[in-house]
């Protein structure tokens, strides 16, 4: 095999676990109704999907497994910046159009006003920081979140940090040094639990080292995983792994016990189900669901927060009945289901298969 063809042959991705992929859609689905709930219902206590936030911690140690079985035996051979273009070309497009999404509806929002608020100047740079995932939270209104146009950015953000640090460092370091990194990060997880109460931190000023914490504990429990090879075989199927993953999101929110229920179900239960998921076969009458579920997830993650912001600002000025909510609130998940489809079949795919062809022209 030539020169050329081999370099080539390293921008390929290899075949996917299609369980996983199918969880990481039904996580990203349970996000978005977390998010519209967190604005129905105030009191976490009360809602039915108060711990929807760890799907974040999930989407993670998927990352971090998916990322190890996807590049470990290759990454030596790519430059530093080569591998990071194929994960902008991954990701980056979603975050650019999240950001004018967001923008639009910053503009837009017919419940509020915030470009009068803002101005021109500020409202310029929000846009740039979310394009160029530098943080900005500067919203009151909105939080104080990072990146205020579209808040889940700040887990992008730091799935940029942690990639960078794979290529650098993580992808060449031994197994033995690898656990202790893991078990070092789950310490500072406990600690992140304990101080703050909870693991729900990363998206706002105050709490921005806790994205830390979070990352780097799932991200390197992920490659341990598929490094160790603690892929469980088993006949849960599809479904059966999406009824696994409900729990951990469905478990009661607790004030006084998320400190310690929230980091069991980070370092011990969201690893066993990515072994679990590497390890279950999928029947062919599923195929196709499980495909469309893992096509949306990231699409439907990096897109929809737009508009719950608008939801916030109508349930803010015209309060509506729980009742009403409870149309509204299913009918918008459908919708935004359905936009995220749309962007990923029509925007989405064709701007990454332009942008790889491109990358594989010039190598």
């Amino acid at each position: 095999m030539n020169t050329e063809q081999k370099s080539i042959n390293l921008l390929n991705t290899k075949k996917h676990f299609e369980i996983l992929d199918g969880l990481r859609g039904v996580a990203a689905v349970c996000v978005v109704i977390f998010h519209f709930m967190e604005i129905a219902i105030t009191d976490y206590n009360k809602n039915f999907i108060g711990h929807g936030y760890l799907a974040v911690d999930f989407f993670f140690c998927l990352s971090g497994f998916v990322i190890a079985y996807a590049y470990d035996n290759r990454v030596a051979q790519m430059s530093t910046w080569q591998f990071i273009k194929l994960r902008l070309i991954r990701l980056h497009p979603l975050v650019i159009i999240g950001s004018i999404l967001g923008l639009l509806t910053f503009l837009l929002d017919p419940f509020s006003d915030l470009y009068a608020v803002y101005g021109f100047g500020k409202t310029v740079l929000l846009f740039l920081s979310s394009v160029f995932m530098i943080p900005y939270p500067i919203v009151d209104e909105r939080y104080n979140n990072l990146f205020n146009l579209n808040a889940p950015a700040w887990s992008l953000f730091w799935e940029y940090i942690i990639n960078i640090f794979y290529v650098i460092f993580l992808f060449k370091i031994s197994k033995n040094l690898l656990r202790f990194l893991t078990f070092l990060a789950a310490l500072i997880l406990c600690y992140v639990a304990f101080h703050s109460k909870n693991v729900s931190g990363g998206w706002g000023g105050p709490s921005f080292w806790d994205g830390g914490a979070r990352v780097l504990f799932s991200f390197t429990i992920g490659m341990l995983i598929y490094r160790s090879n603690w892929i469980i075989k088993n006949k849960l199927g599809f479904f059966g792994m999406s009824i696994l993953l409900l729990v951990a999101f469905l478990s009661p929110y607790m004030d006084q016990y998320n400190w310690i229920l929230e980091p069991i179900i980070i370092i011990f239960y969201f690893p066993l189900l990515v072994s679990l998921g590497a390890g279950s076969n999928l029947k062919s009458g599923q195929k196709n669901i499980v495909k469309l579920s893992g096509e949306i997830s990231y699409p439907l993650y990096m897109t929809h927060y737009p508009f719950v912001w608008i939801f916030l600002t109508y349930v803010t000025v015209i309060k509506p009945s729980f009742s009403q909510l409870a149309i509204i609130i299913p009918i918008s998940v459908v919708l935004l289901v359905i936009l995220a489809y749309l962007i990923m079949k029509f925007i989405d795919i064709p701007i990454r298969e332009y942008l790889k062809n491109k990358l594989k022209k010039a190598v």
